[in-house]
């Protein structure tokens, strides 16, 4: 990465905001041949990657992320019996195909009403004997008893896709019989997925992420306690691909026993990462002691509130292009954590020099966050956000001791206890913000002139700006006077 006037730029400490790239010549033929596949350890197709946090990372994040060339990270508190769970789920589940919403022909409309918000595909698949008898979408359970069977809620002989079909295939067959989703049965007519219309696209523009044995990837975290060894063994054990030690100061003592002592355990069976710091002696102390990626940032986050309780941390690009020049020279990586609210945020964290970018709150509001979906007042949908050194994080991580040393350590918060983020049109599922990120990825590499992410790296330029000049890039055009 080069600054447009390093002499006066090198002195500065930046934020994302504060940072535009500047347009290179490029020499290829369409986005389509950017690569986006990150340089740091294997698995995935772009550098995405949901934050272990407890309101955005469980099951169906997890599933959907890695489907779709991303990776998710199951927050460290989870019980290894409950990662097991879900880690057999996800590794189960077709890597094509979404799973899909079932109910038997006798269901009562408020089971299938219960599970209709679980995805994003709107689509419950009514199911008998593993074949699908019919489809019920949420336009079927208007006023209806909540206790009518869903045999006679359902549409009959539904549109099916075979297992086999290319991606342009089923999006023909959908757009021919007018329907936004199907089934997929395989040639015994037996359900095995479900696929819409906009992941038919998606789907043949990206590769999902698979481990070594050709199943879902998962990543999951823990914490820096004296069992941190122990825990990453049973993780492994549980078929996690990466292992993400987490705590908010990761530059201290117990940090570096941890890494050394989950190292120790689990050798190089998995990559591990390890954060979060903001400076480059932190970086290199993490690698030292045995981090294959470091987690870079203090205090961006949409839920943290470390700043402002204790005025402690960095700029986020800064801190990221600080971290990833130490590693870089260790010959490890960073990933930047936390204050992703557009593409060009995603993108600008690569030109620092990170390998994957960690998203959190912009993936809360979705289907598939682990929230339950809920309705306000005037109708519109959202789920309950909360940071992971907030107030209701510690509680619920110290629930089995007594409630005074519950009530002290609830003390030291460092994050806020609840937030309402809702469902935004066009974006409510994973997959309508995934994509979104990645095409705005594809084309900023064209802009500088890179096929890869070593190439964009070695070639972006990138300036320093005003508030006025953040302000003038935003859209700012779709209502205007007469």
């Amino acid at each position: 990465m080069r600054l447009l006037h390093p002499e006066r730029d090198e002195q500065l400490e930046l934020a994302l905001e504060d940072v535009f790239i500047v347009p290179g010549y490029f020499d290829g033929q369409s986005r389509l041949e950017v690569s986006l596949v990150p340089d740091d350890f294997g698995g995935g197709c772009h550098p995405v990657v949901s934050a272990n946090m407890n309101a955005v990372t469980g099951k169906r994040m997890a599933e959907t992320m890695a489907r779709l060339g991303g990776l998710g990270v199951l927050p460290q508190d989870m019980s290894v019996e409950t990662v097991y769970k879900i880690v057999s789920h996800i590794q189960a589940a077709h890597s094509r195909f979404d799973t899909p919403l079932t109910v038997h022909p006798n269901a009562p409309l408020r089971e299938v009403a219960g599970i209709l918000h679980k995805r994003n595909h709107d689509l419950v698949v009514v199911v008998e004997d593993e074949k699908p008898l019919g489809t019920i979408t949420a336009s079927d359970l208007r006023n209806r008893d909540q206790y009518t069977s869903a045999h006679r809620l359902m549409s009959v002989n539904p549109e099916t896709l075979l297992e086999d079909c290319t991606y342009r295939e089923a999006f023909d067959q959908m757009e021919l019989h007018h329907v936004n989703a199907a089934p997929v049965v395989n040639r015994h007519g037996q359900l095995v997925g479900v696929l819409t219309k906009s992941d038919a696209v998606r789907m043949d523009l990206i590769r999902p992420t698979l481990n070594a044995s050709g199943r879902l990837m998962v990543a999951a975290a823990l914490g820096i306690s004296s069992k941190a060894a122990a825990t990453a063994a049973a993780l492994v054990e549980a078929g996690v691909g990466a292992l993400v030690i987490d705590t908010a100061h990761g530059h201290q003592r117990r940090m570096l026993e941890a890494i050394r002592s989950v190292r120790q355990e689990v050798g190089n069976s998995v990559a591990v990462i390890a954060g979060n710091v903001c400076t480059a002696e932190g970086t290199r102390a993490l690698i030292e002691a045995g981090a294959d990626v470091v987690k870079v940032n203090v205090g961006p986050g949409a839920m943290c509130t470390t700043r402002m309780q204790t005025a402690v941390g960095r700029p986020s690009f800064s801190s990221v292009r600080a971290c990833a020049r130490e590693a870089h020279l260790c010959g490890a990586h960073v990933w930047a954590d936390g204050g992703v609210r557009h593409p060009r945020d995603v993108v600008l964290y690569l030109a620092a020099g990170a390998s994957r970018v960690m998203v959190g709150t912009m993936l809360a509001g979705t289907f598939e966050s682990p929230q339950d979906m809920r309705e306000d007042a005037s109708g519109r949908w959202y789920k309950e956000n909360y940071g992971m050194a907030s107030a209701r994080a510690v509680e619920e991580r110290n629930e089995r001791e007594d409630a005074f040393d519950r009530a002290k350590k609830g003390v030291f918060r460092e994050g806020i206890s609840n937030s309402r983020i809702y469902l935004r049109e066009g974006f409510e599922s994973v997959g309508d913000i995934l994509i979104d990120m990645i095409s705005g990825i594809r084309s900023a590499f064209t802009y500088v002139g890179a096929a890869d992410l070593a190439e964009f790296r070695q070639k972006v330029l990138v300036g320093v700006q005003t508030s006025g000049g953040y302000g003038e890039g935003t859209p700012h055009g779709r209502v205007r006077g007469l």
